[in-house]
């Protein structure tokens, strides 16, 4: 199975797969969580949303609960958050884990590329970043506290877009 053809549900509980919700566009995909020292990345992760939208392209948010307990709430209260706080406007997916037995297929498919320096393996933190082509192909992995306007995660985006 593809990484595309992968189901996941939406924040909001409804069925869905990875390719419906990026709509087969090159994506962004992150591990996020509301109560982390990272949290802050959401600013640059909007604005490469409203950013880059029009030319095919999306971010997705994967709230995990499984580092410090820092993603504690229910869909309704991140998708307030993200939303009141940060303006987010990309899509979201219930909550999953990233690593261990119950990680979501998913990140199964995702561990084992490598950042840049040759890491593989489980997600470290929250907001560990892969970007992802149009047919699901892992481009790049980024390490959570590189943000998502380095110029280096701009550069491989804007290759990906028409």
């Amino acid at each position: 199975m593809s990484l595309l053809d992968m189901p996941i549900a939406r924040l909001d509980g409804a069925p869905s797969t990875l390719g419906e919700i990026t709509c087969g566009r090159p994506a962004l995909l992150v591990n996020v969580a509301s109560k982390c020292g990272l949290t802050p990345q959401y600013t640059a992760l909007e604005e490469l949303q409203e950013k880059y939208a029009g030319r095919g392209f999306t971010v997705v948010g994967f709230p995990c609960n499984q580092f410090m307990g820092q993603e504690p709430g229910t869909p309704a209260e991140i998708q307030e958050f993200c939303s009141a706080t940060y303006g987010v406007t990309f899509p979201l997916t219930e909550k999953i884990e990233v690593n261990g037995e119950s990680r979501h297929p998913i990140y199964t498919e995702l561990t084992p590329n490598p950042t840049a320096d040759g890491a593989t393996g489980d997600i470290t933190w929250n907001f560990e970043k892969f970007l992802i082509d149009g047919s699901g192909t892992v481009v790049a992995r980024y390490a959570p506290q590189v943000a998502p306007d380095d110029p280096t995660v701009v550069a491989a985006v804007e290759s990906l877009l028409e």
